[in-house]
């Protein structure tokens, strides 16, 4: 008698792929949103009024996912408020991605190959649930700061002048939800073209293996940079004494500074300006070449940078070791069939990708500033007037405005990446060649 056979019913099957797919980003927001909250807090950001910090925490989780944040504000109709900040806290980016690419990878643990309906829906799921879920930090990302004006003289001629200071701030939609999309579409793509965890369908497989050695290799790369940074930021902490915001810088935004250096370090170049403070300390060299002369743009380059700090020029040597190794452990790991000049050209192109995304990711755009009735406030001019009228505790007493802005020069830093990873390449598979074991057995040559 034949025996019935069982199907596996499809609502449940449905449910776990949905929820699989809401661990993914369930983590990745609770991993970012736990290292943002440490950041802001160290940074001062808890002193808030009007409790926004829980609004500040989800403009900066916005902003780490590529998104922007706009302030407004002002006071009434005599004064207003012109700002926006677009910059990646990336500390809080990278560690949002390696969370939701181990979540995701952990999923698929026990499959060496995976079908491609099977990956696409997975990947659909997160998608759709991302989209929601970056609605939502939209929505939670906007907060308006009454401050008070002090003294009871200041209330009336407050009133009289129709003063009401207010300010405030919300995460732009369509960049938050645009990027943030595109910010997802490339983690997971990273994912699975670095780690030898990922299964993809059979044909996809023999790409996979050409590109993971060498994104692999430049993954460690920049990790090797975070760990100096690390070193770097706790050296400084313990030498300066600001233990607090430099552990701030390092909790929010330690690979901007770090993964510059790297481009830097192989001749890559940003364009920038500085105006106004920072609130946070960056290396030294970097803040005095960002303050250019008013109208003009600096460059940020290791020639500039050494002529505030020689040791400026210690990037280059370290970007050249840190590349030759990555070149050879890429050689060390591929396949003994790879011949030299594949690994150099592939090498190439992953160093060149890894410098347009380093460029992309530490764009900076961020400008405050305060009109009153036109009239742009500066240092010492009119806010220090009304500062004096109204009393300490006006927000437009001492406000001022600020810029910064940084820009990579993409149209060299992605041929000279190239050009190093080319040569990096070369001679990694020429040491890897003579260490007398060069790349993982093929299939093939098992037999």
């Amino acid at each position: 008698m034949q025996q019935p056979t069982t199907r596996a019913a499809g609502p449940p099957g449905a449910l776990r792929g949905w929820l699989d797919a809401l661990a993914v980003v369930l983590a990745g927001l609770a991993a970012m949103a736990s290292v943002a909250a440490l950041g802001l807090w160290l940074a001062g950001a808890n002193r808030l009024p009007d409790g926004g910090f829980a609004s500040v925490l989800a403009g900066t989780l916005a902003l780490a996912v590529g998104g922007s944040v706009q302030l407004d504000g002002g006071a009434g109709q005599f004064a207003a408020v012109d700002a926006g900040i677009s910059v990646m806290p990336l500390s809080v980016s990278l560690v949002g991605a390696v969370v939701m690419a181990e979540v995701f990878l952990r999923q698929l643990r026990f499959r060496a190959v995976a079908g491609g309906g099977e990956l696409l829906g997975r990947i659909a799921r997160t998608v759709v649930l991302w989209l929601v879920a970056l609605a939502l930090l939209t929505l939670g990302a906007r907060h308006t700061f009454v401050v008070p004006l002090g003294g009871d003289l200041a209330q009336s001629i407050g009133g009289v002048l129709g003063l009401t200071p207010e300010v405030g701030f919300h995460a732009d939609g369509a960049s938050t939800v645009g990027i943030g999309l595109a910010w997802l579409l490339v983690v997971l793509a990273g994912t699975f073209a670095v780690s030898r965890r990922a299964p993809l369908p059979r044909a996809l497989v023999p790409y996979q293996l050409a590109v993971r050695p060498a994104a692999f290799a430049l993954w460690l790369v920049l990790l090797g940079y975070l760990v100096i940074g690390v070193a770097a930021g706790v050296l400084t902490a313990i030498v300066h004494g600001n233990a607090r915001q430099s552990m701030a810088v390092v909790l929010l935004a330690l690979p901007d500074l770090v993964w510059l250096a790297f481009g830097v370090g192989l001749g890559a170049q940003w364009h920038g300006r500085l105006a106004g403070a920072l609130g946070l300390p960056v290396p030294k060299p970097l803040a005095e070449v960002l303050r250019a002369p008013e109208g003009q743009q600096a460059t940020i380059s290791l020639g500039t940078l050494a002529d505030q700090d020689a040791r400026s020029w210690w990037l280059l040597p370290l970007a050249a070791v840190l590349l030759l190794a990555a070149g050879f452990l890429a050689a060390y790991r591929s396949p003994r069939t790879v011949r030299l000049w594949q690994h150099a050209v592939r090498f190439a192109l992953a160093t060149a990708v890894t410098v347009l995304l380093v460029g992309l990711w530490t764009r900076a755009d961020a400008a405050y500033g305060l009109s009153v009735l036109g009239v742009g406030i500066g240092q010492g001019g009119l806010g220090d007037l009304l500062g004096s009228i109204l009393g300490g505790s006006n927000p437009l007493a001492g406000l001022g405005s600020g810029s910064l802005t940084l820009r990579p020069v993409l149209w060299t830093a992605v041929p000279l990446a190239a050009g190093w990873g080319l040569l990096a390449g070369g001679l990694g598979a020429l040491l890897a060649a003579r260490t007398g074991r060069r790349g993982d057995v093929t299939a093939a040559e098992r037999g």
